[in-house]
Parts: structure tokens; sequence; C-alpha cells
């Protein structure tokens, strides 16, 4: 922010009218701000004018003012965008906006598909008159009163009235020559661009006022859409006025009320037109950058060319014969999308078709020409593939197994390669295919690398030493030691005078390889170093350790220039980009990221593996990067930097909880970055961010009222908040690891250690502290009627507290140790609970024992009632869901369809539906008579954390590893329980920009002609039809 200004001053100048205007924790957008700054700086500018004029006796019309002004903001700053430059002749606007007419809501958009040939009516005609004086717009602003008696007034009166004119424009403008004016800021240009093109588009209004059918206000519509500013020109290059258009979407001021459906209508149109391709493929752009869904459209026909749809949700949309050339998928999920018969020329998906092996790959190097590439594996096989075609030239096989290191020599014509398994080094001849020399060693190897001139050959290797080998004699020739660890990797430098080498010791160390003396000590790692990697020019060195970090050094000088940090698990490759500008890593995490070497910021995160990233390497143009992984996979990525015209929604880690209000209108979620938001389940709109948090959250709760949230954290700190302001309410600090409203909402019960707090929900304070447990308590419950409170512990017992008293009740003793919740019946007469091998009803008033449930072979995750109680339901690692009776005890069902483990189930509100999730990416839907399974739901990308029904039984909220929410209903916005097979459920909208890359199951592709070989191995791979 201090590197831009202009940007911190509007934000202060903004600061008192939005703290005003919004609640507390209200998520601001750009747009917002702008504005704000905007209407306060002109307010104060304008009645500086109007004092000044009153002394002169001149009547003026400050709100004419104040719109003539921003007109001609609007207009100058279009006129440079369509210029392409931040210079340009004015071109002014005299038309005013009736903001009434804005708020009136359109008829309802028909998604539904119509007939092509259906007459139009005539269109409106165009008033955007322009003139090219800039006065002239403010003159109905102002109207003189007394007439002016000398030369001598009139000049001093217009001098006047064109400096203070002149001082208005000063804050965003600047005269740069006659005409000719410049914004100060390129932002406030962008902000006026984009306020002239969304107000164009909801200004626009039908040629009579009566109640118009759909079709007939569409008919209408498509006729001027050709008229409309979107249309002039394409905003791709423009992504900051894509943003501050997109951000009006979601604005609750009621003159935007009809945004988002234009912005659907103008692709609508193009489905008859290919005039309005522009205004179509703008459109489209502006509504994925509000992360608007798109799913389930009927869009056959329509007209996007060059279109970024980049992360768009576009699931079941029918993009039938559409014409989709030069539009960008960029981790698009397109399952189920139709694309049958689509003009696909120049499409961008950003990933390509993976090459699979046989067993866990090791690693990737490529030739130095770079038109092949080697790959190595597990299970002792080194290949050789064609950059090009992808396809398999050679396969070596000699190692014994587990291949650790292979490289090219200096002329492409030999491989050497080492395993740790065989203690051997091995040189390939690449043509023909044959081993031509081994060298045997004692100790299991890490690393090998031929030398610049291709004579020796350097290995590492547990020993914690570093060998040199004559390749002429086959004998080593040097030991280099020094290491206090096994040796991990090593490189020689350009002219082969030097060599690096990394180590378990957590150092890097430089050596002499003629003397073999050690010349430097990189120290800096916290843990052992897996890899390096030097510079092309020689002058830097990056590393990669198991203490999740890269570090990039300075080699003449020994220091340390940059810690990347970032990933989440151990770093295992990190590279350095052919102009040593990028250095690319993967990681345990999955995930390959892509950094700027000189700031040390994260330029891209690629995913799409399914297992940890074992190694990588930058194309010889640095445009893409060759991946390896455990996941048995070698991929490809696009790594050209693309800007993000996406605003960026929802978590940014994985999600941990997601809960509906109670009454199901409102949803809050926590993810593992601390951060707490609040949603609105009709539109899948944020409304809060709650904030001040300085550690990950471990439990979050509505009050039965809907009027407050209490949560809790790992930073000691229990807070309360209020859903209708996001204002925080109370603080209490104490390290808790889950909160609980009591059912009344007086009290919240909250566990830490071996103790359990009940404090008074209003005044924050506490009222007792249940002792008794003799290790960590790890769940508590209220009993229906909120006298009681059940509590379970590592101590390996169960117990019952009175609430007034504070006086255990019951305890249950001598089983396993209890996992998971705990449950009261719903006339809390009993208690059910489960330990990781059996399930156990209690009996509150005597303790005892009603019943011991086993059947499980994996081990339980969770259980729970049925709403009357009549059955128990139980989920497990054996990738099951049991029901049980509880009268008698026995088994009634076993759903098995799961391919991972259960990770939830719970019953729908009436009983008679079980809905469950699973580390398989699905929620499937049970018949709890039949036990059969209904429905399956598919469109996570990643592990299932969790599903929640909502409170009416009409939604089902899911959340998962892939860092979306998604929320799902049925066709006819039945409950859960009423679905069948006509009555389907499906997703209604998700919230977040998925991880895990691009998406295409069951996507349809047939007479797709224009895609590339490449394109159709990819489609093929995902799931695509052809």
């Amino acid at each position: 922010m201090m590197e831009e200004p202009f940007l911190l001053q509007v934000i202060l100048t903004a600061l008192p009218s939005l703290l005003k205007q919004y609640p507390v924790g209200t998520k601001i957008s750009k747009s917002q701000v702008y504005e704000a700054f905007n209407e306060q700086w002109i307010d104060i500018h304008v009645k500086n004018i109007v004092n000044k004029l009153s002394e002169l006796r001149i009547q003026t019309y400050p709100k004419k003012i104040k719109s003539a002004f921003q007109q001609y903001c609007q207009d100058l700053a279009f006129e440079m965008f369509i210029q392409g430059n931040q210079v340009a002749t004015e071109d002014i606007s005299a038309q005013y906006k009736n903001n009434e007419f804005l708020s009136k809501l359109d008829p309802p958009r028909d998604t539904k598909s119509k007939n092509e040939d259906d007459e139009k009516s005539k269109m409106q005609p165009d008033t955007n008159d322009t003139s090219t004086i800039r006065t002239n717009i403010f003159r109905n602003a102002m109207s003189i009163k007394r007439e002016s008696k000398t030369y001598k007034t009139k000049k001093k009166t217009t001098t006047f009235w064109i400096n203070q004119i002149q001082s208005i424009a000063k804050y965003v403008l600047r005269k740069i020559g006659n005409n000719n004016y410049q914004f100060l800021h390129k932002s406030c240009q962008e902000y006026f661009a984009a306020q002239k093109i969304m107000l164009d588009i909801i200004s626009w209004k039908p040629s009579f006022n009566a109640n118009l059918s759909n079709q007939e206000f569409q008919e209408q519509f498509e006729l001027y859409v050709p008229k409309l500013l979107i249309n002039c020109k394409l905003l791709n290059e423009e992504l900051e006025i894509i943003k501050f258009i997109s951000e009006r979407i979601n604005d609750t001021n009621s003159k935007f009320i009809n945004f988002k459906s234009r912005l659907f209508r103008i692709i609508d149109a193009s489905k008859n037109n290919s005039n309005v391709s522009i205004a179509a493929a703008n459109a489209i752009t502006i509504l994925n950058s509000a992360n608007i869904n798109m799913h389930y459209q009927n869009w056959e026909n329509i007209k996007i060319p060059h279109a970024i749809l980049d992360h768009s949700f576009l699931e079941g949309t029918i993009l039938k014969n559409a014409n989709l050339d030069y539009v960008s998928f960029f981790h698009a999920f397109l399952n189920k999308t139709n694309f049958t018969n689509a003009s696909t020329n120049g499409v961008f998906f950003g990933e390509y078709a993976y090459l699979e092996g046989s067993s866990v790959v090791n690693g990737v190097q490529f030739s130095p020409d770079g038109s092949k590439f080697v790959s190595w594996s597990r299970d002792g096989i080194i290949r050789v593939w064609s950059t090009s075609s992808g396809k398999q030239i050679q396969c070596f096989q000699g190692h014994s197994n587990d291949i650790e290191d292979v490289h090219f020599s200096p002329d492409g014509l030999k491989i050497v390669s080492c395993s740790r398994s065989d203690k051997t080094i091995k040189i390939w001849n690449v043509l023909l295919g044959q081993q031509i020399q081994a060298l045997k060693y004692h100790a299991d190897l890490h690393g090998v690398q031929f030398s610049p001139d291709g004579s020796n050959v350097a290995s590492c290797s547990t020993d914690k030493t570093i060998q040199i080998w004559n390749l002429l004699s086959g004998q080593q020739f040097q030991l280099l030691k020094g290491h206090t660890a096994g040796v991990s990797a090593i490189q020689f430098s350009r002219d082969g005078s030097k060599l690096v080498s990394c180590s378990f010791d957590k150092t890097i160390r430089l050596w002499s390889v003629e003397s073999g003396q050690e010349l430097k000590k990189f120290e800096g790692h916290t843990d052992r170093i897996n890899k390096i990697h030097l510079s092309s020019d020689d002058l830097k060195i990056v590393s990669c350790s198991d203490d999740e970090t890269i570090r990039i050094w300075d080699i003449l000088s020994g220091k340390q220039i940059q810690v990347l940090r970032g990933h989440t698990g151990w770093v295992n490759a990190a590279y350095f980009s052919p102009d040593n500008s990028k250095v690319g890593s993967g990681s345990e995490d999955e995930t390959i990221r892509v950094w700027d070497t000189l700031s040390g910021k994260q330029l891209q995160v690629l995913q799409g593996h399914s297992s940890r990233i074992t190694g990588l390497q930058f194309f010889s143009n640095g445009s893409k990067i060759l991946s390896c992984s455990s996941d048995k996979t070698i991929r490809m990525w696009d790594v050209t930097l693309r800007q993000n015209a996406q605003s960026i929604g929802g978590h940014l880690s994985h999600i941990k909880e997601v809960q509906f209000s109670p009454d199901s209108s409102k949803m809050v979620s926590f993810s593992t970055n601390n951060s707490v938001q609040f949603w609105d389940v009709l539109s899948g709109r944020q409304i809060f961010l709650l904030q001040g948090y300085s550690n990950g959250i471990c439990g979050i709760q509505f009050s039965s009222d809907n009027s407050k949230i209490v949560s809790c954290s790992h930073d000691g700190t229990i807070r309360i908040w209020s859903t209708s302001s996001g204002r925080q309410l109370q603080l209490i600090h104490l390290d808790a690891k889950n909160v609980q409203f009591s059912p009344d909402d007086s009290r919240i019960v909250s566990y830490s250690g071996k103790s359990i707090q009940i404090w008074d929900a209003s005044s924050g304070k506490q009222i007792q502290v249940l002792n008794g447990h003799l290790n960590d308590v790890i769940a508590v419950q209220f009993s229906p009627d909120g006298s009681k409170l059940a509590s379970h512990s590592l101590d390996k017992t169960l117990r019952v507290w009175d609430i007034s008293s504070g006086i255990e009740l019951q305890s249950f003793e001598g089983q396993p140790c209890f996992k998971g919740a705990i449950q009261f019946s719903s006339d809390g007469s009993k208690i059910l609970s489960c330990t990781s091998k059996a399930i156990y009803l209690w009996d509150v008033s005597s303790g005892s024992q009603l019943l011991l449930l086993k059947g499980h072979s994996g081990d339980i995750e969770g259980v729970q009632f049925s709403p009357n109680c009549s059955k128990i339901l139980s989920y497990s690692w054996d990738k099951s869901v049991r029901l049980w009776d509880v009268l008698s005890g026995k088994q009634l069902h076993i759903l098995k369809e799961h391919t991972g483990y259960i990770t939830r189930a719970q019953f729908s509100s009436d009983g008679s539906k079980i809905i469950s999730c699973s580390g398989d990416k699905t929620i499937r839907i049970w018949d709890v008579f039949s036990g059969q399974q209904i429905q399956l739901l598919e469109g996570h990308t990643g592990f299932l954390y969790g599903i929640q029904l909502s409170p009416d039984g009409s939604k089902i909220v899911s959340y998962s590893e892939d860092r979306t929410i998604q929320l799902w209903g049925t066709s006819n916005n039945s409950k859960i329980a009423d679905v069948t097979e006509t009555n389907f459920v499906k997703c209604i909208w998700r919230a977040g920009v998925q991880s895990f890359g691009l998406s295409m199951k069951d996507s349809i592709w047939k007479g797709t002609n224009d895609l590339t070989h490449q394109q159709r191995l990819l489609v093929e791979q995902r799931g695509g039809i052809l």
C-alpha cells in the first residue's frame, strides 16, 4: 500500500463514510470504496463552488453540478479505454440517469431456449448524445439571477467558474494539452470506465412501461444490445475494469437489481446475432469474475469468442453449436457440460494430457536440446519420452528397484542412473536402449550427474560422501568428505570446476572438484535438505527442505537471499527457470508453486496431482513445467503468467466445518487459515467475514434464535458475535477445544483440559466449572431440556452433570476411550456414544448399558439417533454406513457403495433417508426402509470433509478439500426426504474457487473437430466423451 500512495489516500478518505454506512465485518468492494471517495471529494468541491458563487448572487444546482462532473469523468474514462491509452480527447455526454426507474425489477429471465425465428420489436433510439466542449456540460447546473453590468464582471465570473470546475477535476484529472486529459491514477480511469459501461446496461428501458412478458422484454432488449457500450471492445486487457463492473453484481443498492440478469440476457442475445459476440463475451467474463454460478444453463448457439472462463462453474450447461473460439477454461468445472458441435479453435485449458507409468515416478529431466525427457520410477524402470508427441521412445531395465536419480550426458546421447537398492551407477546408450557401463558402490546412492564435458560422473550417498568417477577407467578418483549426514543431491557448475551438494545435515556445501576441498558452507534450513539447483549463471543456488521452505542463496557471499514460504508439506523439488527469473517447487502437499526469484512472491499454485510431487523441471523456453508424482503420472503445466480476472471468493485453505443457522437462511464456515465466513443461503453471497483470530478456529455454533454465533480458537479466546451486524459482542480468554450454546441460549459450555466451563451468554461471566475427569475432555452435549450435560474424556469415562448445581449425576466407566460426538435421545433418557470399534447406548437415570453394537471392520467415525430415536446409524473407515434397531440391537442394513471412508452421515428430518459423504468425493442419499441408494451426487474435486442437512430439511451443504462449499436441493424445491428418481437433488450454487484443476467428467465433445490431438487426449483422460 505504501507503494501506491494514491490508493492509500482513497481508502483513508473513504473509511469514515464506509464505517457509517456498513456494519463491522461487512465485505466492502473496491467499487464501493471508490464510490464513497468520489462522493465525498466531489461534495466538498461542489459545496465550495456553491458558496463562492452565492457571493456573486449566482443561483446554482449542486446536484446537477455533481452529476455533470461524474458524467464527464465516465465519458473521459471510457474514451481512454476505447483508445487504449491514458490520454484522451474530451467526449462529454449530457445524459442524466433516472435512478427511480433503475430500481424497477425486470420480468424473470427464462433460461429455456426460445424459437430463433421469433419476431423482434423495434429498437429504442440511442440517447447518448455527446458534446466536445467541456464547460457545456455544466451550463444547466447554474443560472445567473442578476445580469452582470460590465464586461469586467462577466469576465471575472466566467474566469472564476472555469477555475472552480478545473479545481474539481484536479483530484482525478490532469490537463496535458488542449482538450487532452489524463487521470491522476489509472484506477480512477478504470473505475469511471466501469461505471459508464455498467450504467449503460442498467439504464436501458423498453419502449413502453406496461408489464411485458419475458419474451417481449427480451426481444426489445436484444435489438438494443448491439448499441451497448459493452459491445464496443473486449475487456480482456483491462482486468481491473472487469473487476470493478463485476463487484456491482452483488451490490445491495437497489439500482443494481437488474444488472446480473441483464448480463445473462446479453449472452442469450448472442444466440441469434453474431454482431453482439463482443458484448456476450464481456458479459460472461464479468459474471465469471464475480464467481456467479453458470451451471445448467441452456446456452445452445451462444457466441462468446475470447471469453475468460477460468475457474468457472459450468456443470450441466448446454453449449451445443456455441462459438467458443479462444475461450479460456483454465481450472474450469465442466462436468456434464455439452459441447456438441461447438467451435473450439484456440480454446485454452492450461493443462495437458498426462503420461502414466506403472509405479511411483521419482523424477524427470529434459535432454539438453529439449526434444526428449527421461523419467525414472520406483519399479526400477527408466523411460525416455518425446517432448512433442508424448510417446515413449525407449525403456531401460536393469536396476533391481527404486531408481533415485537420472541425468542426460551433455551431448544427450547417454543417460546415467543410480539406485538406492542395488547400489549401482549405470550408463545407458539412448539411441540403442542398452546399458554400456556399470559402477558399483558400497552404500545407498541418492544422486548422480555427468560433468559438463561428459568425461566424469559424480554421485552422492547415505555414507555422507560425494564420489567422482572417471568413465574411461571406471575408477573413483575423488572422494569429498565433510557432510555429517547422508548427501541427498549434487550438481556441477557450468565449467565443471566446482560442485554443490546438499544433505540431511541441513547444510549446502560448495566444493573444488580438483582439490576436493570444501569452499563454502550454506546454513539456514531447519530440517533435512532434499534438492538443490544452480542458476544458469552459477550465481545462485535454490534449495528445498523438509522444513517446508525453499531458499535462494548467493554463491559469492554465501548469504541467504530469499525464503519462500507457502507449502504445507515437505518440499521435494525446486528448480530455476532457464532465465532464472522464476523458481518452481513441488511438495508433499500435492502442489506445484511458481515463485518470483527477485521478490520471493508466489506467482502460481498448480494443482492436479493426487499425491506428493517428486520432481519437476521447466521447459527450455520457461513457458511450461514438467512434473512427476507418487500418483504415477507425469504432467505438463502452462506457467505463462496470467492475470486473474476472477475475484477471490470463499476460503483460501481447507474448510473445516460449515453449519446452517436454525432458520436455514444463513450459514457459517471456517477454515484452516483462521477465517470465519457468513453466507446467505438463498444467493450464496458472502455477508460477513469475522476477523480477529490469530490462530486456528476449533469450534463454532449458532444460537437457537439465530441472533448470535459463538466460536473458539487456539489463540486462547472464545468470542460471541452478532449475526445481524458481524460485531463481536463478548471476548472470553480461554484456550477452549470447543463451544456450544445451551438449548435456551442463556449459557455457553466450553471445555479445556480436564475441566468443563459454563458461561453466561449475555455477560460472558463464568458460572460453573465442572471438575472430575482425570484426562482431557473431548466432547460435551446438552440434554434437550438444557438441565444436564454429558461429557466424555480420554480417561475412558462418560459423565452426566447437573447444570444448576454442577454435581456429577452419572459416570459410565470401564470402556475403551470414547470418540466423536455424543447424543441424547429426544426425551433425554438415553445417551448414544461410540468408541473406534463399538457403539454404546446408555440409560441416563440408572447408568446402565442398554446396548453394545459391533460389526464395523474399521474405526467408527460417528453415530446418530433417527428423529424418533427408533434407529441408530453409524459410519466408519470400513466405507460403510450401518443402520441398527434400538429396541432389538439388530443390524438392519449395511449401506456399501462408497469407495472411500465415510466422513459424515445424517438422517433426513423425517428419518426416511440417510445422507452420507466420503473421501471418494461423493455424496449419497439412501432409503432407510430398503437400504438402497437413491441418488449419487458428484461435483467436488477433493476429499469431502462433511455435509449438513438444513434444519428445514430442504437443503444439503457440503464442504471439501477442494476449498469449495456446495449447496444442494431438490429440483422442485421440496424437502430432501421427498427425493425420488424424478424429484432429484442437484447443486444450487457453489462458493469458492476450486482447487485440483480442470474437471471434465461426463462432458460431451462430439463434433468438436477443432480440438488439438493433445486436447482430445486430455478430454478423454478427464472423463469427457468425444
